[in-house]
């Protein structure tokens, strides 16, 4: 993929980021979800939180990502923080694809989800969306020896219980 706009911003240090995210999935628990998500905008990302199966320890894990809709579906970026290697939680979605979201929209309900990676012509239109939102992606991407994976959260039907 061509870079859009050449180099991207100087991203602040990867501490720094680790902590804002963690800072924001304490401001969501604190809150008892009323803040700390929010759904996406034209040129603006939402946000949710993924709850995720530790592949090793088999503890549910969340998150904080940014998300865009896609029809039913909706999708996130594993970028990482432009780091080296890809996010524990897509490691784990790899292993156990089945998750659960809380968007905003849900009002503290979370839903289930099952993950799975674009690929082909699906992942190059999903790249291409999130490209009108954040013009230094390919930038950003460039930065990491992986490609970063275009991840597909369908809705699935709820467990009964």
């Amino acid at each position: 993929m061509a870079t859009t706009t050449g180099r991207a911003p100087k991203l602040p240090p990867r501490w720094l980021m680790r902590g804002f995210w963690r800072l924001h999935r304490q401001v969501f628990v604190l809150s008892g979800g009323r803040a700390g998500i929010r759904l996406p905008q034209a040129g603006r990302w939402g946000m949710l939180r993924l709850t995720t199966v530790g592949r090793r320890s088999g503890q549910a894990r969340a998150v904080m990502l940014t998300y865009q809709v896609d029809g039913p579906n909706l999708y996130v970026l594993a970028l990482n923080g432009v780091a080296p290697h890809d996010p524990a939680w897509l490691l784990n979605l790899r292993a156990q694809p089945e998750a659960s979201v809380e968007t905003s929209d849900l009002n503290g309900r979370s839903r289930p989800v099952r993950a799975r990676e674009a690929t082909g012509e699906e992942r190059e239109r999903l790249w291409a969306a999130s490209l009108e939102i954040d013009r230094h992606l390919d930038a950003y991407a460039a930065q990491r020896p992986v490609p970063t994976a275009v991840v597909v959260l369908e809705p699935r039907p709820a467990l009964p219980g």
